[in-house]
């Protein structure tokens, strides 16, 4: 650990960069879209209105906190933005207008989106989250954005696939345990590969691992031959999942595996794991390279799984300092959970200059989820997801935690709209799953309210320590 000396230099609690400060992406994605399409529009903008200024101006009854990608109704094509009066007059309603446009422009990236019946069917009788890829893939239908999507049929990944992360032995076990109708006679030697409470094997569990990995390595693989620019593998994410083991849910690590395959083009790999659990598995399988550097903010407190993730892990070797760990408390909100999070990432840009991004959203830190920890709506993630869109870097989203299965499909639904650059209706459309959205049908998610125990000074601490940390990533590397 650094001494208490050296951490007071990153002491900004009074300035812009605190980490409490709300964080507002929008400002440096417009600046750069302006200077991108060599407009000059920010000359008639005065010095003290910023761009976010100028959105609020146009948009007065949306607090500074919300982001930028609202709830509204989704139109048809990608050009087509709603107009609004400004109360500040014809001409900041026109150079609005063109900044809008201009942001349009840039967010016209191309979209893959891992699906297919089979896929969803496989993903549906997974026992801890039963169901609830029908209901993801069902709320993005039902907002029509597979019409803006290129939807892709995953493959399976093969045996040999697998094997270049998990162990030959391992998989040889879950293979015959995946094809026996009789698996108690299994139990002494399935809880030596964690096949047991967190992880029940069931038939069928094998085709299952394996399609969710193919997916994500075929997901990476789209990435590689630049044929698109975001991919999306909601029903991928399982970060928990060890070389020879499963843990927690996860009884493959499609993530590691999709990772892997990257590394055979790109060659610094930016991990960012939002899900409210550590992502244990990865930051083991890569702690001590520096090719990949993992981050991951989660709820870190005595007993809770996996009970890793410590501030003051940070990767050994030639790892050293590429393992970013940002522990939270119960209580978080959106507003503190997106601007620690959004300026560690930028630190972490600006330091490591990753080639590509892998990006675990996952949804179990969501107020009303079963786990009852986080405070968060899809606002923080939505915040989170914009600032990596605004490098426009190769992008891969995946899924992961969430057992509020109908919070879940709001928020993925939500942040593959913010990966188009689309506004969604609040209301939910009909389809086969509306009644799972009662009683207010509504998209958005209201703030919990549980207590929140981080306090300003934590967090400052918390970003004070990393930032020394990632300061110390060009001195290793």
């Amino acid at each position: 650990m650094e001494s208490k000396s050296s951490s007071q230099q990153f002491d900004f609690s009074d300035s812009e960069d605190s980490p409490v400060r709300p964080y507002r992406p929008i400002t440096k994605v417009l600046k750069d879209v302006l200077v991108d399409n060599q407009t000059h529009i920010s000359s008639s903008i005065s010095q003290s209105e910023t761009a976010v200024e100028v959105w609020s101006s146009t948009h007065p009854k949306e607090s500074s906190n919300v982001d930028t990608v609202k709830y509204e109704k989704p139109c048809e094509d990608n050009n087509n933005l709603q107009e609004r009066p400004s109360p500040a007059g014809d001409a900041d309603n026109a150079r609005f207008t063109k900044l809008r446009r201009s942001l349009s422009v840039s967010s016209q990236r191309k979209v893959v989106y891992m699906c297919s019946h089979q896929y969803i069917n496989l993903c549906d009788e997974m026992l801890k989250v039963p169901g609830r890829a029908s209901m993801v893939a069902g709320l993005i239908e039902a907002y029509r954005l597979t019409n803006l999507l290129s939807v892709v049929e995953p493959r399976a990944a093969t045996f040999e696939d697998l094997c270049s992360f998990h162990d030959t032995e391992y998989l040889d076990f879950l293979q015959r345990l995946s094809n026996q109708d009789d698996q108690e006679k299994y139990d002494d030697v399935a809880q030596q590969y964690g096949l047991s409470y967190d992880c029940p094997a069931h038939p069928g569990v094998y085709d299952y691992a394996a399609m969710v990995s193919g997916a994500t390595m075929q997901a990476a693989q789209s990435l590689m031959n630049d044929t698109a620019d975001v991919v999306i593998n909601w029903f991928g994410g399982w970060h928990h999942g060890k070389k020879d083991a499963a843990s927690g849910f996860c009884y493959t690590n499609d993530i590691v595996l999709g990772i892997l395959k990257l590394r055979e083009k790109f060659s610094k790999i930016l991990y960012v794991d939002l899900d409210l659990h550590h992502g244990d598995g990865v930051e083991d399988a890569f702690c001590s390279t520096n090719k990949v550097m993992t981050v991951s903010v989660h709820k870190h407190d005595v007993g809770f799984f996996p009970g890793t993730g410590s501030i003051n892990d940070v990767g050994f070797g030639k790892g050293r300092y590429h393992t970013v760990n940002i522990p939270l408390r119960d209580g978080i909100r959106d507003t503190e959970f997106s601007a620690l999070v959004c300026r560690i990432l930028v630190k972490v840009k600006e330091q490591y200059q990753p080639d590509v991004v892998v990006c675990q959203c996952g949804a179990d830190g969501l107020a009303g989820d079963p786990m009852e920890s986080f405070n968060l709506t899809p606002f923080a993630l939505g915040k989170c997801l914009y600032t990596l869109l605004s490098w426009k870097l190769p992008l891969l989203l995946l899924g992961g935690g969430g057992y509020h299965h109908a919070n879940t499909a709001r928020c993925w639904s939500y942040l593959t709209a913010v990966a188009l650059g689309r506004r969604l209706g609040t209301d939910i459309p009909d389809h086969k799953f509306l009644m799972e959205y009662g009683p207010d049908y509504s998209l958005e998610v209201t703030p919990g309210n549980k207590r929140d125990l981080n306090t300003q000074d934590s967090l400052q601490q918390i970003y004070s320590q990393l930032l020394y940390n990632i300061t110390q990533i060009k001195q290793t590397s």
